[in-house]
């Protein structure tokens, strides 16, 4: 699954990019694609947590994300999560049996095009949201979460925090 973060913008998405990466792992994503601002702190932020907590990610910055996009087509089903979309309810048993996807969710304005382009626009809710809480509901409609073994782990706890270094 690669996850296509469009339209990154430095000192408004630092977090939220990050955030965006940070769900994608939780559910398997093995590339995170991004377009807008080139961001190297972004990028180490990512790579820190699957360095710490494990799995493995590739990172790619895209000047031009429609080309991409388009490049992206044709191995790849292109789902576009908007709240303009389809309940993604209505299609979800369909995007289960996807091999083969790139979940696309936006940042600044997004494009007309990339509508287009897209196989699926899916909306969690047909209502202002927030698009990690989407990518994390979509997510988890359709796959489980990861169990990674990284350099830390998180001891549950009824009360505090316990995290062990492995």
């Amino acid at each position: 699954m690669i996850i296509f973060r469009l339209g990154h913008r430095i000192e408004r998405d630092k977090r939220t990019s990050t955030h965006v990466a940070l769900v994608g792992r939780l559910f398997g994503m093995k590339k995170f694609i991004y377009s807008g601002d080139k961001d190297e702190s972004l990028e180490k932020s990512i790579k820190k947590v699957y360095d710490e907590w494990g799995g493995s990610v590739e990172i790619e910055y895209c000047k031009n994300s429609l080309k991409t996009l388009k490049n992206l087509k044709k191995d790849n089903v292109i789902i576009h999560l908007t709240m303009y979309g389809i309940r993604f309810e209505e299609y979800i048993e369909e995007v289960k049996k996807i091999k083969n996807m790139v979940i696309v969710v936006g940042a600044s304005k997004v494009p007309n095009e990339v509508y287009k382009i897209a196989d699926y626009n899916l909306a969690i809710t047909n209502q202002p949201h927030s698009e990690i809480s989407a990518l994390g509901i979509f997510l988890y409609s359709i796959r489980p979460p990861e169990n990674y073994t990284g350099k830390l782990m998180i001891i549950p706890q009824k009360n505090g925090k316990k995290v062990m270094r492995i």
